[in-house]
């Protein structure tokens, strides 16, 4: 793995230092220099066009040098909301929503709302240039699955043209960003039409084709984000505005908007501490029983915080880097399945500014997670730890997903609950830090707490001898299944020979009685 990684570090720099020598002296002019800046330090980016490209370092190059000339034609870079026409967005032919099985972003184009017109269509390739570009800047270019929905299209439909540029963007403009292509109830007139689609793929985009109907279709997305027509349950309707985005709400939590349940269950656990309390020391007061129970509620906390640190501790955590909150892990939370039991998670906010910072924690499954805090501040300097965890007999789900919002807050302002409610009332929302985090499931691999509850329990791990008998036990029951497969392979043989006997012998009895009448 270190050498694999030695490896495209190697390329990654011979890609970077040949651009710099060999197509950017004759052609800085075509590029945007935002798109050269972070070229020159984004590894990932860089990554991502040799996978692309498996690895070759001219192909690599060219198609960094294309994609560049595209994304300054098209001004990608300062392509917003308010560049694109209104009535596209207003239309719903082209929106992300949901998560395929696999826990990829759905890029949805609904044909029937397309209209072909030539003189619209570079607002059009736009509106798809945007979106990408939007999703890709949000989830650091975690790959999409494109969604065609070709349900009540015809021939008014094709546009050839507006498909080409949609995979172009993704063969060429966009590396290593698409898993698949879904493509549901396509009309039998339209087999021609994608015949030459997937030229346009190459074969290697060629098996990412997938096409669906009602009966197969939740093979690749859930019911839970197909709408009814697709046969799935989704109620979601596009609407415009808003820009649509991840339906994100607040969790259970002990802070925040919603704290009925999490309060109502804080207030059990302290009252029930204050009862023990009260029995081993009935002359204490009942603000010293409140006291020990927040002690030992903060005790508990801690300790949990010490185990998922330990856990994390053998994963090599990421960092992202925000302008007010460094956020660790960048990317994903680790979650057991229901198997593998691993149920909490560590989120550590690191405050990188002078002044104090407000967040909040919301999440696409209010009803699965708690979150502790999740509307809080962070002072200046510090690091702050979250906590999450499943509630109740929930499972993560790799659609499952996180958005840390943060601001800066005056010095003057209170941290208490109702002033950060009126803060992130009033905060503009150009001010605020978003970054979303994902969720991993683990499936395979044997959890770390799950080790801990044997060796609390003292059960014993099983000795080379013991899976030596083990071996032998199954060797045995191994060896007297095949004694008795070969003996009613015997019999089978037997009773085919016994059959074509019998066939044998009458049909040569008909035959003697046959003669005999002649």
């Amino acid at each position: 793995m270190a050498e694999q990684r030695q490896d495209k570090a190697a390329l990654v720099s011979e890609t970077r230092r040949r651009f710099e020598a060999e197509y950017l002296p004759d052609k800085s002019d075509k590029y945007d220099s935002r798109d050269v800046e972070r070229l020159q330090q984004d590894d990932k980016w860089i990554e991502n066009y040799l996978i692309w490209r498996h690895d070759v370092v001219d192909d690599t190059l060219k198609m960094i040098d294309e994609s560049f000339q595209w994304r300054k034609e098209y001004t990608v870079n300062d392509l917003t909301e308010s560049v694109i026409p209104k009535w596209l967005f207003e239309s719903g032919s082209l929106f992300l929503h949901g998560y395929d099985k696999e826990g990829y972003k759905l890029f949805w184009f609904r044909v029937k709302h397309h209209v072909r017109d030539p003189k619209q269509q570079l607002e059009k390739k736009k509106l798809v240039a945007f979106w990408l570009e939007h999703y890709a800047k949000r989830d650091h270019g975690k790959p999409l699955t494109v969604v065609f929905d070709m349900s009540e299209t015809g021939i008014s439909h094709i546009d050839l043209d507006f498909v080409r540029f949609i995979v172009n963007c993704f063969t060429d403009y966009y590396p290593n960003f698409l898993t698949k292509i879904v493509i549901f109830e396509m009309p039998w007139i339209m087999n021609a039409a994608f015949k030459i689609v997937k030229g346009w793929l190459g074969p290697d985009a060629i098996s990412m084709l997938k096409f669906t109907n009602k009966s197969d279709v939740q093979e690749y997305i859930s019911g839970e984000y197909l709408p009814p027509h697709m046969g799935g349950t989704d109620s979601f309707k596009y609407s415009y505005p808003p820009l649509v985005d991840d339906d994100f709400q607040t969790p259970l939590c002990e802070n925040g908007p919603i704290t009925s349940e999490d309060e109502h269950e804080s207030k059990e656990e302290i009252d029930a501490d204050t009862k023990e309390t009260g029995e081993l020391n009935e002359t204490q007061n009942l603000n010293q029983k409140k006291m020990n129970s927040v002690e030992q509620i903060s005790k508990s906390e801690e300790t949990d915080k010490t185990e998922i640190k330990a856990k994390n501790a053998k994963k090599a955590l990421t960092t992202f880097k925000g302008s007010l909150l460094h956020i660790s892990p960048a990317e994903e939370l680790y979650f057991g399945s229901k198997e593998t039991g691993e149920k909490k998670c560590l989120i550590v906010l690191t405050n990188v500014t002078k002044n104090v910072v407000a967040f909040k924690v919301r999440t696409t499954a209010p009803e699965k997670y708690r979150v502790k805090p999740s509307n809080s501040s962070c002072e200046p300097g510090t690091s702050l730890d979250i906590i999450v965890s499943l509630h109740g007999g929930f499972a993560a789900s790799l659609q499952d997903r996180f958005l840390i919002m943060a601001a800066e807050m005056d010095q003057s302002s209170g941290a208490g609950v109702p002033e950060l409610t009126q803060f992130w009332k009033e905060v503009p929302r150009t001010k605020v830090m978003e970054h979303r985090l994902r969720c991993h499931v683990i499936e395979s691999s044997k959890p770390f707490s799950l080790t801990l509850k044997e060796n609390a329990f003292n059960i014993p791990a099983k000795t080379n001898e013991d899976l030596h008998i083990q071996l032998t036990h199954l060797l045995q029951i191994n060896k007297r299944l095949q004694e008795q497969i070969d003996r009613c392979l015997w019999f089978q043989q037997l009773s085919t020979v016994l059959s074509l006997l019998s066939v044998t012998v009458v049909a040569f009895c008909f035959y003697l009685m046959y003669t005999q009448r002649s």
